[in-house]
């Protein structure tokens, strides 16, 4: 089995990025529409990683999760963010159980947190 890894996939992300034409490249015409658009793909792929999930369908499962990461890199990549920052997020979450560590996030999180995420237009809070 040949050897592929997340850094692979983030450096050809980056790679792509740096192409001057969205022609060449699906990943430059989701960066060319901004960070909004790169995440309702993200969200999208989310939602079908989601439902290949729940029909128990394992060869769609395995390719909705790689639509998935491949765009959750995009996402990063759009914003800055290095696959390095998010792996020692995960490792310093490490140090404690995985309740603990969500009850620190839901306690850090305030009611501001909540109206930050915006609608798509025509869309209602809350739908």
């Amino acid at each position: 089995m040949p050897s592929f890894t997340l850094h692979d996939l983030e450096q050809r992300v980056r790679a792509r990025a740096q192409q001057g034409s969205a022609e060449a490249s699906y990943t430059r015409k989701l960066l060319d529409g901004g960070v909004e658009h790169c995440a309702r793909k993200l969200g999208e792929e989310a939602i079908e990683t989601v439902l290949a999930a729940v029909a128990e369908d394992r060869e769609r499962l395995i390719a909705e999760a790689g639509d998935l990461i491949y765009h959750l890199l995009v996402v990063l990549a759009a914003r800055g963010i290095a696959l390095a920052d998010v792996e020692a997020a995960l490792a310093a979450r490490t140090r404690q159980s995985g309740l603990a560590e969500k009850a620190s996030r839901d306690r850090r999180r305030s009611p501001a947190d909540a109206r930050r995420i915006k609608p798509r237009p025509g869309q209602a809070r809350g739908a």
